[in-house]
Order: structure tokens, then sequence, then C-alpha cells
């Protein structure tokens, strides 16, 4: 079906919508063979707080940007390769509900959404698109992510040291290789992550000893903490430096 509307006249207005939506400041994304697959709205686990953000499925990416004027017009527009992307189901926890993961090498995040139903058939489309592009390229599933951000809410205290505690003077910093919510002097150390970053980047004293000692690869360290937490249309079926980088796991 995927390879029928391929070049029909309506998946390319389609498509064009979206180019529109996201105006200038977007990617061109009509290519020969991609298709738009499906759109909605999702809660984004960001690390401030959920935000809701306008998804686009298409047979080869996934689209999604902030909502300024609903169906009208998004920006800060994100591009997300379906090739490298796995998906693994969240447990419902509170209000956070129909959840899910998107794991990447560059950026992990998880999403919500509205309903069980909308959870299925998100995450049952992004598997089959993944699956039809290794097919097709012969490659094997991706192995390495990015680690998903604890959010700031979830984290009083450094994570690794246990001592320190957040004020608007000790300031919240992210590991990018764990994820973890840590103080200053617990990650002054950077480290060179290059499927992040072509620069050296934050990471904590743990994971910086380890990855100095060549003891971590593509997998995540043991966490300490107890942090555990890990309406659709689908047609035809820093200001510190984590402030500035906020959009990088918005």
């Amino acid at each position: 079906m995927v390879d029928r509307l391929a070049n029909s006249e309506a998946n390319s207005k389609r498509i064009a919508v979206v180019e529109g939506c996201f105006g200038a400041a977007g990617q061109p994304l009509a290519i020969p063979g991609r298709v738009l697959i499906g759109e909605g709205v999702l809660t984004k686990l960001c690390r401030k707080k959920p935000k809701a953000r306008q998804f686009f499925l298409f047979n080869d990416i996934l689209v999604y940007g902030n909502i300024v004027i609903q169906k009208k017009k998004y920006n800060k527009q994100h591009i997300i390769p379906l090739e490298s992307v796995t998906i693994d189901t969240v447990e419902d926890e509170g209000e956070l509900r129909n959840g899910w993961l998107i794991k990447t090498p560059t950026k992990s995040f998880a999403v919500y959404a509205a309903t069980a139903t909308e959870k299925s058939e998100w995450m049952n489309h992004i598997n089959k698109c993944v699956s039809d592009l290794l097919l097709k390229s012969g490659k094997s599933p991706s192995n390495e992510h990015a680690a998903v951000w604890v959010p700031d809410s979830e984290a009083s205290v450094c994570m690794r040291c246990q001592k320190v505690k957040f004020t608007p003077v000790s300031r919240r910093h992210h590991c990018r290789k764990c994820g973890f919510v840590v103080c200053g002097p617990c990650s002054e150390k950077k480290f060179l992550l290059p499927s992040q970053s072509s620069k050296p980047v934050r990471v904590c004293e743990f994971c910086y000893e380890q990855l100095s000692a060549g003891q971590m690869s593509g997998g995540l360290p043991p966490r300490s903490d107890s942090y555990s937490r890990s309406s659709s249309r689908f047609p035809g079926s820093n200001v510190s430096e984590d402030e500035e980088e906020e959009d990088s796991s918005d």
C-alpha cells in the first residue's frame, strides 16, 4: 500500500501541507518514495515538564515540532530517521498513561498518546515502517541509543552524590550518557560521544570514569536511583549548557 501511495497526488498534497505548516524554517520533506503514514498530537516528556507536540510519521522518518497554531503552524522541526529507531512501551504511572520510548543513537525520549488505542496504532505503524526499512536495506536493528533524560522534577538532589540539593544557585545538569540529573561538581567532565555530538559533551563523574576506562560502549551504566519511568490519524489502515540544549531534549 505504501508503494502505491508513494507517487500519488494525494500523498504529495499532504506532504506539501506539512511543509507549509513548518514554513521556511523547516526542512523540505518531499522526496521520491516518501509517504506520509499518519499524524497526531502526542505529549512529549521534556526536561522541564510534559508538553504537547505535533508528530508526523512518514515511511522513512519521524517529524515533530512545537504547536504554534493547531493544524496551521508549527516550529522547531525535528527529523528522526526511522532506520535507527527502536521503541519500548512505558508502564502507566499516575497521570502519564499510554506511553512509549522512542530511542535513537542521537536522542531518546518518552511520548504519551491520549488513549491506549492511539498508542497501539502509533507503535504498530512505527514498528512496521522500521522493519520495512531494515528489510530493504539489509541492516540490523540499532542496538545503541542515547539515554532518556530524567525530568528535572524527578530529582530534588543530585542523583550521583545524593548530597547536593538543587536550588536556584545550585543548578541541575544532565549527564549525556546515563541521563541522570546531577550537580555541577558531579558533572564537571566532558567526553566525546560521536553519536550525539561532534564535540565533547557533559557527563557525570561515574560515566566519565567508565568511558575513560573503556568499560562502557553503547550501553548505559547501572542506575542507583529509583527512577523507572522508562488524537492521531492514520489514513488507510544553558543560561547554562542544559538550558541551551533544552530543545535537544524537547
